[in-house]
């Protein structure tokens, strides 16, 4: 095994050790504490959707603790699709398995592969214009946002969902112009990725900790106070 083998090896240790202790962590937090990560990638901010997006996950009970506006950094960007050094892997499986369904052929059968020329689309795409960075926190925070997201592909993602409504971009279209797919938002993956991510894009005294009126129908146990 050469040195980025056992580099490689290291690294995949202590970050399994990292999520088995986070997961302990989490467990002793009540639900309502949970929070994600989400971007409005340059197409949702130039297409004027970002009050929609905002007044769905508020909609929903999300709470907003965190917010940024600017045009995001290559560099950074390219650490944080690389958080996980599994992603790359994975969005390959998916995008290979999405084009077998639809009966087509995919760029190529190789996921890492697919995954480098992905991170490499992404950055030139989160790169080209602002974007906002928000920080939401409420009872499952990251399944909440992902499934008013909807699916990666617009194409594919069901109506209702907030790509389903407002995208009409498939990966054949973006993979044929040579460019990432736009699909309006980035939503955490799960609780330990939203936790990497919010750590990558804020500091802990930029999340803001209050209370919103709201919170006293959606977690109190007993509804006291409605009627005084």
């Amino acid at each position: 095994m050469g040195r980025f083998g056992i580099l490689r090896t290291l690294f995949c240790s202590f970050y399994n050790s990292y999520i088995y202790l986070y997961n302990d962590y989490i467990s002793m937090v009540h639900a309502s504490k949970e929070r994600t990560l989400v971007i409005i990638k340059p197409d949702g901010v130039q297409r004027s959707l970002v009050g929609e997006i905002i007044q769905r996950f508020e909609r929903v009970g999300l709470k907003l603790v965190g917010v940024k506006f600017g045009v995001p950094e290559e560099s950074r960007i390219e650490e944080h699709y690389t958080l996980d050094p599994e992603w790359k892997r994975r969005v390959g499986e998916r995008a290979i398995a999405s084009y077998t369904k639809k009966g087509e052929k995919p760029p190529s059968n190789d996921p890492i592969a697919i995954g480098d020329s992905v991170v490499e689309r992404l950055k030139k795409y989160m790169s080209s214009g602002p974007a906002v960075v928000m920080a939401w926190q409420g009872a499952h925070s990251v399944e909440l946002v992902r499934k008013l997201v909807g699916g990666t592909e617009p194409r594919s993602s069901d109506v209702g969902t907030i790509r389903g409504d407002f995208v009409l971009d498939s990966y054949a279209m973006s993979d044929s112009d040579g460019r990432a797919i736009r699909n309006l938002i980035h939503a955490s993956g799960s609780v330990e990725e939203a936790t990497q991510e919010l750590a990558l894009w804020f500091s802990e005294k930029e999340l803001v900790d209050y209370r919103l009126l709201q919170e006293g129908i959606l977690y109190d146990v007993n509804l006291d106070g409605i009627l005084e």
